[in-house]
């Protein structure tokens, strides 16, 4: 009796589920035709046991995790009119809006941020600006708001010049961080992924260009006077998330572990844990059917969630068509919402860990993004690859496989399946590329949406 119930508790072998599926479709090579290879080059198993954690760094990858659960819903608004915006923005936060994230334009003065502002309290709303004038920005700020700000700037310097390919004034971000030297919860700091995903970067390549993005800045920063441990508590970083549910957990908790690698070669005694903001696809959705956008929108914000995003902002689904509706605006805050409220996903960290698929994925994409970091390291730099096309060369040939395997088949929900008879309307982007770009900003369905 003793010796059944050992033996009924012992783990299954992974050699044990192969020989099963041999038996079972009697063929003794039948389990080869069921792996597949994701588009980073990862061979992934049609099932893992506790046998793919053997050789893990299990107690480095988990302890790069968030030890704390919860995020903040931080909804996004494209700035126009200040009062209208204003009251927009009141209404997401009375709605279930933990924080803002605001996209400012070029002309953008004191009185406008102030009736923008009116009656949001900096000190307890953290709120995100994107703007490509920081010292503005801040030097306004700090008249409308003369008090501790949280929050921080969602401009990445690097992210304009790909853009616009000028190197922007102050590329330096040296005299923002020293405005907002009196908010010590307000980051100033900005790398992300953005570019790079939406011109149809793998998640390898998306991990490596940011690590090369966040290494080129604090290069700058560093040589502006300004020491390393004055800039890890001041940077945020800022990753888009798309539709593969697994691979983008793993994403963010690699960038975690790889968060951790790269700020150990700066020898600091210690290193607080990155702070991630993370916005669904906009890559991904689709104009035909854009309610098809809903699903992937909610998928990649419980993707997000779970590999450990410290600020979410979720696309409305129509943002693809033009200005999105006060509908689709309400629907996209509200996604956030359900995942706490209903799916209580803010009562637990990392709740992935432990995952034999996860945790063996998260380990590939730290080692396959590390050795790319170090490749465009050797191009001198993110700035030197980008200037030199090697980066766009390197991003082609993945946009290129994406399209491929779409022509060969893969499913994109609402336009190459499940598609019904609707006009099609807006332009193909919520943001036309410039004609300087140096990476071209896309989306998967264009090319299928005829």
């Amino acid at each position: 009796m003793n010796t059944s119930s050992s033996q009924h508790d012992k783990p299954t072998a992974f050699s044990d589920w192969q020989q099963q599926v041999r038996r079972e479709l009697k063929d003794e090579r039948a389990d080869e035709g069921l792996r597949w290879v994701t588009p980073e080059g990862f061979m992934l198993e049609p099932y893992y046991t506790t046998d793919a954690l053997t050789g893990l760094p299990l107690e480095l990858i988990q302890s790069a995790q968030r030890s704390d659960a919860g995020w903040l819903n931080a909804p996004e608004r494209a700035v126009q009119d200040a009062a209208q915006a204003n009251a927009s923005l009141r209404q997401a936060l009375d709605g279930g809006a933990d924080a803002l994230m605001l996209t400012l334009p070029d002309q953008f003065d004191q009185t406008q941020l102030s009736r923008l502002l009116k009656d949001i309290k900096l000190s307890e709303t953290p709120v995100f600006f994107q703007t490509d004038q920081p010292g503005v920005l801040l030097n306004a700020l700090r008249s409308v708001a003369p008090y501790q700000w949280r929050g921080g700037l969602l401009s990445d310097p690097i992210a304009q010049y790909v853009r616009t390919a000028i190197i922007p004034e102050g590329f330096q971000t040296a005299d923002a961080t020293q405005l907002a030297v009196n908010a010590p919860r307000f980051r100033t700091i900005c790398a992300s992924s953005h570019v790079f995903h939406n011109a149809g970067a793998t998640a390898t390549q998306e991990l490596a260009f940011l690590l090369s993005n966040l290494t080129d800045q604090y290069d700058a920063l560093t040589d502006a006077g300004l020491p390393v441990s004055d800039l890890v508590s001041r940077t945020i970083l800022s990753v888009s998330v798309g539709t593969s549910y697994f691979l983008e957990i793993a994403k963010l908790r690699a960038l975690r572990v790889s968060w951790f690698r790269l700020l150990g070669y700066y020898k600091q005694a210690s290193v607080p844990a990155p702070y991630i903001h993370a916005q669904t696809s906009t890559f991904y959705d689709a104009k035909a059917t854009p309610n098809t956008n809903l699903l992937r929108s909610t998928t990649e914000a419980m993707a997000a969630v779970i590999g450990g995003a410290d600020v979410l902002t979720v696309h409305p689904f129509d943002a693809v068509l033009g200005a999105p509706s006060a509908f689709s605006q309400r629907i996209a805050r509200n996604v956030s919402v359900l995942l706490k409220v209903e799916s209580y996903l803010d009562k637990v960290a990392d709740p992935s860990a432990g995952s034999y698929y996860v945790e063996t994925m998260t380990h590939q994409l730290v080692e396959g993004a590390w050795s790319l970091f170090l490749m465009v390291e050797q191009q001198g730099g993110l700035l030197a690859g980008l200037a030199s096309g090697w980066v766009s060369e390197q991003i082609e040939q993945a946009w290129q496989a994406k399209i491929e395997a779409i022509r060969q088949g893969r499913v994109l929900v609402g336009v190459t399946k499940f598609r019904f008879d609707e006009p099609i309307a807006g332009s193909s982007s919520a943001v036309a590329p410039a004609q300087t770009s140096l990476l071209p900003d896309r989306r998967l369905a264009a090319e299928f949406e005829n």
